[in-house]
């Protein structure tokens, strides 16, 4: 069963990279997409460790990178909430 979904994500990742180098409008996408990531990236890492908010520390991690990423503050907002009412 592993081996069957391990070819289902190659197959489909080929795909993938074949429309993206396809598609001319994809390079902006990918480029915006990764300036955002970097940005969440650092907005994450100056929150840790400025001490703007004492006590609370954001874990940089896939997830709260890609929650920054997808939603913005309001993604920062999110994850200290979740933090908060969980821990």
């Amino acid at each position: 069963m592993k081996t069957i979904w391990l070819v289902c994500l190659i197959v489909s990742s080929l795909f993938l990279i074949g429309v993206v180098f396809r598609q001319k409008l994809s390079w902006s996408w990918i480029k915006l997409f990764a300036l955002q990531l970097v940005a969440a990236a650092l907005a994450l890492y100056l929150l840790n460790y400025s001490g703007i908010i004492s006590g609370l520390e954001v874990p940089l991690n896939p997830v709260t990178i890609g929650t920054v990423v997808l939603l913005g503050i309001p993604g920062i907002a999110l994850v200290l909430g979740l933090q908060g009412v969980l821990f």
